[in-house]
């Protein structure tokens, strides 16, 4: 996801100069599919959205049908972009207030969910798939339809505690689906999978998400998956930013000065640039790459 992307490449670049990785994929007779900066203009010009404005992990969706509504983005949309930034106080005291009224989950969900009315808001998931969006499924469909069984990490930044990797259900709400993953990734407890359904993950339950995409390119696998959610800043820091380089997309007139601080603070929110944050998200990438591995591996020997 753009700004995201340092985390995911440097975990795939690490991947494949790891020998005893590639050996453990290899003799388990497990095909390993890199997806490499998906959304490559928001990873050179740190944003986290596709050259459209779009947030590729809420554009998944029937677009030859009514698209979700979101009430209370629409209702927070004129304060989320304010006419100054820096923002005023009389803006933050707007913000603080739907906060303090309704909570900060409301807030996160009502934020990150996904919009389709404001096409230079946060999270729009657009009126149409994205270039990042036909091309996943162009990949799918040359990869994927050869595959029995198909485990999916999907490697994200942003949300929890800083450096900690959460294992999220990746998944349609399927009791079945979530038994496995949990089997597969849990680590007999030590490595819990969350889940987006039941309340007990850091991310909203969103719309439009990406790997709804492999259910329709390769309906013949049976599916498992999880995003790997690593903690890099406090949540309101990281919407804050992401506030901030929305309204630099709105003025693009804005000094050097300003614009350099915003990006700034994007990249910082997504990327932790310290050698223990890099080495805290390699550990746990690769433990759930051979926990993946693992997991298929049981699963073709014992059978559906």
């Amino acid at each position: 996801h753009g700004v995201e992307g340092f985390c995911g490449s440097g975990v795939q670049v690490f991947a494949t100069h790891d020998a005893q990785w590639r050996a453990h994929a290899r003799e388990a007779g497990v095909a390993v599919l890199y997806i490499h900066a998906l959304n490559p203009h928001g990873f050179s010009h740190l944003r986290r959205v596709t050259e459209d404005n779009v947030d590729l992990n809420r554009n998944f969706q029937d677009f030859s049908r009514p698209l979700p509504s979101n009430p209370p983005y629409d209702e927070l949309h004129p304060a989320l972009l304010p006419a100054t930034w820096p923002p005023t106080a009389e803006n933050e005291a707007v913000i603080a207030h739907f906060i303090g009224s309704r909570g900060l989950g409301v807030y996160q969900t009502a934020v990150s969910q996904g919009q389709h009315s404001h096409p230079d808001g946060l999270f729009f998931g657009g009126v149409k798939p994205t270039w990042s969006h036909r091309t996943l499924r162009e990949v799918l469909r040359e990869f994927g339809r050869v595959a029995t069984d198909v485990a999916w990490i999907d490697l994200h930044t942003g949300l929890g505690p800083s450096g900690l990797g959460e294992r999220i259900f990746a998944c349609r709400d399927d009791d079945q689906a979530l038994q496995r993953a949990r089997a597969w990734w849990g680590g007999d407890g030590q490595t819990p999978v969350t889940s987006i359904y039941d309340g007990s993950s850091t991310s909203a339950r969103l719309t439009g998400l990406m790997w709804t995409a492999i259910y329709e390119e390769c309906p013949q696998a049976e599916y498992t998956g999880i995003a790997m959610e690593y903690g890099t800043v406090p949540l309101l820091d990281v919407l804050n930013a992401l506030r901030g380089d929305h309204w630099l997309y709105r003025h693009p007139e804005a000094p050097d000065q300003t614009r350099r601080e915003i990006q700034r603070r994007v990249k910082d929110a997504f990327y932790v640039d310290t050698d223990e944050w890099r080495a805290q998200v390699i550990s746990q990438a690769r433990q759930a790459m051979f926990q993946a591995v693992d997991g298929l591996n049981r699963q073709r020997s014992f059978g559906r």
